[in-house]
Protein backbone atom coordinates (compact mmCIF):
# COMPACT_ATOMS: atom_id res chain seq x y z
CA UNK A 1 0.00 0.00 0.00
CA UNK A 2 1.39 3.52 -0.71
CA UNK A 3 2.05 6.51 1.50
CA UNK A 4 -1.21 7.68 0.16
CA UNK A 5 -3.07 4.77 1.75
CA UNK A 6 -5.42 5.66 4.58
CA UNK A 7 -4.46 4.18 7.89
CA UNK A 8 -6.00 0.99 8.41
CA UNK A 9 -7.19 1.25 12.56
CA UNK A 10 -9.66 -1.33 13.75
CA UNK A 11 -12.69 1.15 13.37
CA UNK A 12 -11.30 1.48 9.62
CA UNK A 13 -11.14 -2.33 9.50
CA UNK A 14 -14.28 -2.60 10.49
CA UNK A 15 -15.98 -0.10 7.91
CA UNK A 16 -14.26 -1.45 5.21
CA UNK A 17 -15.43 -5.10 5.94
CA UNK A 18 -19.01 -3.77 5.62
CA UNK A 19 -18.04 -2.94 1.81
CA UNK A 20 -16.60 -6.19 1.10
CA UNK A 21 -19.42 -8.19 2.97
CA UNK A 22 -21.75 -6.67 0.16
CA UNK A 23 -19.28 -5.29 -2.79
CA UNK A 24 -22.01 -4.56 -4.90
CA UNK A 25 -24.31 -2.47 -2.32
CA UNK A 26 -24.16 1.05 -1.86
CA UNK A 27 -24.27 1.89 2.12
CA UNK A 28 -25.60 4.92 3.97
CA UNK A 29 -23.41 5.77 6.65
CA UNK A 30 -26.51 5.26 8.97
CA UNK A 31 -26.85 1.26 7.45
CA UNK A 32 -22.77 1.53 8.41
CA UNK A 33 -23.19 2.61 12.21
CA UNK A 34 -25.85 0.27 12.56
CA UNK A 35 -24.01 -2.80 11.86
CA UNK A 36 -20.44 -1.43 12.85
CA UNK A 37 -21.75 0.56 16.13
CA UNK A 38 -19.16 3.14 16.09
CA UNK A 39 -19.94 6.68 16.87
CA UNK A 40 -20.12 9.05 13.49
CA UNK A 41 -17.70 11.39 14.84
CA UNK A 42 -15.45 8.29 14.26
CA UNK A 43 -17.30 6.80 11.21
CA UNK A 44 -17.79 9.90 9.08
CA UNK A 45 -13.80 10.97 9.48
CA UNK A 46 -13.21 7.58 8.26
CA UNK A 47 -15.71 7.77 5.63
CA UNK A 48 -13.87 10.81 4.25
CA UNK A 49 -10.00 9.67 4.51
CA UNK A 50 -11.47 6.45 2.72
CA UNK A 51 -13.31 8.65 -0.19
CA UNK A 52 -9.73 11.18 -0.50
CA UNK A 53 -7.68 7.91 -0.76
CA UNK A 54 -10.20 6.70 -3.77
CA UNK A 55 -11.03 3.75 -1.81
CA UNK A 56 -14.83 4.67 -1.54
CA UNK A 57 -17.09 7.32 -3.77
CA UNK A 58 -20.34 8.77 -2.68
CA UNK A 59 -23.41 10.48 -4.22
CA UNK A 60 -26.77 11.88 -2.77
CA UNK A 61 -29.43 9.52 -3.00
CA UNK A 62 -32.42 10.24 -5.62
CA UNK A 63 -35.10 10.78 -3.81
CA UNK A 64 -37.66 13.64 -2.69
CA UNK A 65 -37.26 14.23 0.95
CA UNK A 66 -40.98 15.15 1.37
CA UNK A 67 -42.38 12.22 0.08
CA UNK A 68 -39.67 10.14 2.12
CA UNK A 69 -40.62 11.93 4.79
CA UNK A 70 -36.88 11.74 5.79
CA UNK A 71 -33.45 13.76 4.55
CA UNK A 72 -31.59 12.20 1.64
CA UNK A 73 -28.72 9.79 2.61
CA UNK A 74 -24.95 10.14 1.14
CA UNK A 75 -24.34 6.82 -0.42
CA UNK A 76 -20.93 5.38 -0.14
CA UNK A 77 -19.60 2.66 -2.98
CA UNK A 78 -16.79 0.63 -2.95
CA UNK A 79 -14.18 1.43 -5.78
CA UNK A 80 -12.22 -0.64 -7.33
CA UNK A 81 -9.00 0.10 -5.98
CA UNK A 82 -10.63 0.34 -2.59
CA UNK A 83 -11.91 -3.63 -2.78
CA UNK A 84 -8.09 -4.55 -3.96
CA UNK A 85 -6.59 -2.58 -1.35
CA UNK A 86 -9.00 -3.71 1.35
CA UNK A 87 -8.51 -7.22 0.31
CA UNK A 88 -4.84 -6.83 0.19
CA UNK A 89 -5.36 -5.63 3.78
CA UNK A 90 -7.07 -8.24 5.09
CA UNK A 91 -4.71 -11.21 3.69
CA UNK A 92 -2.15 -9.40 5.25
CA UNK A 93 -3.44 -9.65 9.03
CA UNK A 94 -4.92 -13.11 7.84
CA UNK A 95 -2.00 -15.64 6.75
CA UNK A 96 -2.32 -19.19 5.45
CA UNK A 97 -2.79 -20.53 9.71
CA UNK A 98 -6.36 -18.02 9.31
CA UNK A 99 -5.17 -16.81 12.69
CA UNK A 100 -5.39 -13.09 12.98
CA UNK A 101 -2.19 -11.21 13.04
CA UNK A 102 -1.43 -7.54 13.42
CA UNK A 103 1.62 -6.33 11.61
CA UNK A 104 3.68 -3.19 13.49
Amino acid sequence: MGNDSPRLSGPTLQVLGQFLDAPLTGLSGADIAKQTRLASGTLYPILMRLESAKWLKSKWEKIDPSEAGRPRKRIYEMTPLGASQSRAAFASLIPASGRLQWQS
